[in-house]
């Protein structure tokens, strides 16, 4: 089975999701095991759409406060930040915390 990073399970949408899974699995109407196969297809699905959908390049300037690398992802801490997508431009003055990884499936 190929794993997907899980990154986006934190977001608004991942954790509607789970909070949806939970109240189906208390109500009696679906397994634990397939409340996993959801979150795992959802992993995939939202993964594969950013990779291929999203055209938008952003760029950033900004102090590099603390930055991590581990199982190839990255964790950056950013303070004073500007961020330019398209012809808008951001500033954000207090930390940013951007967490980044490769558009390859975990483990390749």
């Amino acid at each position: 089975m190929t794993l997907y990073y899980q990154l986006y399970r934190s977001g608004t949408l991942g954790i509607t999701l789970i909070d949806s899974l939970n109240e189906l699995i208390q109500a009696g109407h679906i397994t634990p095991q397939l409340a996993m196969q959801v979150l795992e297809q959802y992993d995939k699905s939202i993964s594969e759409a950013l990779s291929s959908k999203v055209k938008a390049k952003a760029t950033m300037k900004g102090d590099l406060g603390i930055y991590r690398l581990c199982d190839d992802v990255w964790t950056l801490v950013v303070k004073n930040s500007s961020f330019k997508c398209d012809h808008e431009t951001i500033t954000i003055t207090d930390k940013v915390k951007i967490v980044a990884c490769s558009n390859r499936r975990a483990g390749e």
